[in-house]
């Protein structure tokens, strides 16, 4: 890492530990501009499907995708976003620091995100259960049936402190086995030192079907807790949220009304609804009072695709982890996302 970066990397960790989280200025966007680039979190490893990154340095996932999106919104060009990689304890204190413009990092919004580190959120794009995995051949039914075995969890995390509420609520005496490491969290469960893993759903599923034997395993019924990811900025910058989340409405809205990236031209040319001409571009005011070009919401969905698109290649059925939407599928198809009015 670069001694620059080391530095902004440490003030901003100093501020956080102070309680006190730098405000914004109000001019992310002009700064972004300026640079000519969108600076979002990446992450190895942890979270499969969400961000990860190939053989040929390619980055990947729902979240990349995100950021690719809301860079598209910016300048009209995906390339243009830098995915910047840290790991999760550098999250925060780079995104005070400035060296990251916003966090897209399987992040859920919290009161203390809010309330102690002067964090603002977007609407939710992710929603996911924490759950519990259990080998196969135990026969569990449920988490009450593990009655003094050992569940492993990631140490130190929300995960950890779910667990032991819910083991509590419920009445159930295990063995608590707290490991640092995702990955070790994982190898851990595999090689039978625990007899069930609790970790949030998506983890849980995708690590499944990665495993050696994907059939050995089933995730149990109880629901531990759920919390809806979101994207992070500093407060102190309004238009900056409203981008964020203009941004996934858009994605939302175009799934919405079935527009995609392969149909999109022929829709602006002849839209159906004033409202769709409008958000299309065809006709002006979707930019107005965001600081964009009113194609913009045209370009996102051109270059990166509606919400479906990304899911289905990040998490779904085009992907490696073959994940169903369940929540996250849109209010008219079961779920609970929905895009914002376009007037």
């Amino acid at each position: 890492m670069k001694t620059t970066l080391k530095l902004t990397l440490a003030a901003g960790a100093m501020a956080l530990s102070a309680g006190v989280a730098q405000a914004g200025t109000g001019d992310t966007l002009k700064s972004v501009q300026a640079r000519g680039q969108l600076n979002c979190p990446g992450d190895i490893g942890s979270y499969l499907g969400f961000a990860e990154v190939d053989d040929k340095g390619v980055w990947k996932g729902i979240d990349i995708e995100l950021c690719r999106a809301m860079t598209t919104a910016i300048f009209g060009d995906p390339a243009k976003a830098n995915i910047v990689p840290i790991d999760w304890a550098q999250r925060w204190p780079a995104l005070q620091s400035g060296d990251i413009d916003i966090v897209i990092k399987a992040s859920g919004g919290t009161r203390s995100r809010d309330t102690e580190l002067g964090l603002q959120f977007s609407m939710s794009y992710y929603l996911g259960t924490t759950k519990v995995m259990a080998h196969k051949e135990l026969n569990l039914t449920s988490l009450k049936d593990a009655e003094g075995g050992s569940i492993c969890v990631p140490a130190s995390t929300s995960t950890e402190r779910q667990v032991a509420s819910y083991l509590q609520a419920k009445g159930i005496k295990m063995e608590i086995v707290a490991i640092e490491k995702n990955e070790e969290v994982e190898a851990a469960y595999f090689s039978g030192r625990c007899d069930t893993y609790a970790q949030w759903g998506p983890v849980l599923a995708i690590a499944a079907s990665q495993s050696e034997a994907p059939d050995s395993h089933v995730l149990l019924p109880d629901v531990l807790a759920l919390e809806p990811e979101v994207m992070i900025m500093r407060q102190g910058d309004d238009n900056w949220v409203d981008i964020a989340n203009w941004t996934l409405s858009a994605l939302l809205f175009a799934e919405q009304e079935g527009i995609t990236s392969a149909n999109i031209d022929e829709v602006k040319a002849n839209p159906p609804t004033a409202e769709i001409g409008k958000f299309l571009g065809a006709t002006p005011g979707m930019g107005t009072g965001l600081g964009l070009q009113d194609d913009w919401a045209y370009n996102v969905i051109k270059k990166v695709g509606n919400y479906s698109e990304i899911f289905e290649r990040s998490l779904g059925q085009e992907s490696p982890y073959k994940m169903p939407r369940e929540m996250t599928a849109l209010w008219n198809a079961g779920g609970v996302l929905f895009p914002l009015v376009v007037d």
